[in-house]
């Protein structure tokens, strides 16, 4: 067996006392059977939890390499929104020198509003006083407003300026970290390349048998508690989202991808979600941490399924027990069961959404299901 036809065991899930699905419904995983008569010393349950264990690790990596991502774009969206208000507030500024540099040639001259007042007062007409008077003070008062413009230019371009500088040291924090990010993403995809090349065949094809039994225990299991209903339908937005990840299918996963040729697991969930016109954070633990948080007994088409404890791999459910997901290098965006891995929730962008009166799935593309996970490599960490 190839030590791709391995890996895709790495992704599937019921682990040995791991819970598949959240708290609110507290379906464990059932116990893998004992190893097989030649197994290795280790146990094929053993092996198989170090190879979770690196896989886990990798996936950690990446998605907190998307994280660092994200907040770099965000702070170059900043820092270019800041450089365009700081031109204007320059500009401005500098207009407000020109016109107090053009009120101290005014006063130097004798054409000011004083020399203008001297004048008011030595006029023989009270008429004629009070008219210029009026006007007097209304140029007064656009002086005084120019001169106050000037002040406030002044503060905004100094703050704008003190903000710019700011940003652009985060920007280089994060360019640093993203550095980091990615040869952590390297070295754990090593990792796993390591294990994998130190496994003969017997202990490849034991550890991949009990992977598969074990996922469709733990699917029946789900299906058995009444969580996976097929009957709820989505919102509008939750069926546009669903659409979206099934037309992906077939699209190769790429580390930090986010479309349109290419996806990783957070990057599919939530460009699937902005398609339906709803942002949601980038990666899988955000989604976890910041969603609605759903019990798996409510599941409807268009929540996200998160898995593993720390949150470090998510999919969308499309109903019928099925989720579209993009698994790991090597591989491409397919339909999977839920207990494909180990699960440890949902939750729902569109909490506050109304459910559709009657929903159709969209049909599922020939081979949606097909496909084997091929195994990571280097190439498939972060180029930059």
């Amino acid at each position: 067996m190839s030590s791709g036809t391995l890996v895709r065991s790495l992704g599937t899930a019921a682990l040995a006392a791991v819970v598949v699905v959240s708290p609110a419904t507290a379906v464990a995983a059932p116990s893998p059977p004992p190893p097989a008569p030649g197994a290795p010393a280790a146990g094929v349950a053993g092996l198989l939890t170090e190879l979770q264990r690196l896989y886990q690790q990798a996936e950690q990596a990446t998605e907190t390499y998307n994280g660092t991502t994200a907040e770099l774009k965000k702070r170059a969206a900043q820092a270019k929104k800041l450089d365009a208000a700081l031109v204007t507030a320059r500009r401005s500024l500098t207009k407000g020198r020109d016109a107090a540099g053009q009120l101290a040639r005014e006063q130097y001259q004798g054409r000011s509003e004083l020399s203008a007042y001297l004048r008011l007062l030595l006029m023989r007409d009270p008429e004629a006083a009070l008219t210029q008077g009026q006007v007097i003070q209304r140029l007064a008062a656009g002086r005084m407003a120019a001169v106050q413009r000037l002040g406030a230019a002044e503060k905004r371009a100094d703050a704008l300026a003190k903000e710019s500088r700011k940003v652009l040291a985060e920007q280089r924090t994060l360019a640093a970290r993203k550095k980091k990010d990615r040869d952590t993403v390297r070295t754990r995809l090593k990792q796993v390349e390591a294990k994998l090349a130190s496994l003969t065949a017997d202990q490849l094809a034991d550890v991949s048998g009990l992977e598969r039994k074990n996922t469709d225990q733990a699917q029946s299991a789900l299906v058995a508690s009444g969580a996976l209903s097929s009957s709820r339908p989505p919102t509008a937005q939750g069926g546009q989202a669903v659409g979206y990840a099934v037309r992906q299918i077939g699209k190769p996963y790429v580390w930090g991808a986010e479309g349109p040729g290419s996806f990783d697991c957070s990057g599919l969930t939530s460009q699937a979600w902005a398609s339906a016109g709803r942002v949601i954070p980038r990666t899988s633990q955000e989604q976890w941490r910041q969603l609605t948080r759903v019990p798996m007994n409510a599941l409807r088409p268009g929540d996200l399924v998160v898995y593993f404890p720390e949150a470090t791999h998510v999919a969308l459910y499309i109903g019928n027990g099925l989720v579209v997901q993009a698994p790991r290098p090597g591989t491409s965006v397919k339909v999977s069961p839920v207990a494909s891995n180990p699960v440890l929730g949902a939750v729902r962008p569109d909490p506050d959404g109304t459910p559709l009166t009657s929903y159709q799935g969209p049909e599922l593309p020939k081979g949606a299901t097909d496909g084997s996970d091929e195994g990571y490599g280097a190439s498939a960490a972060p180029a930059t």
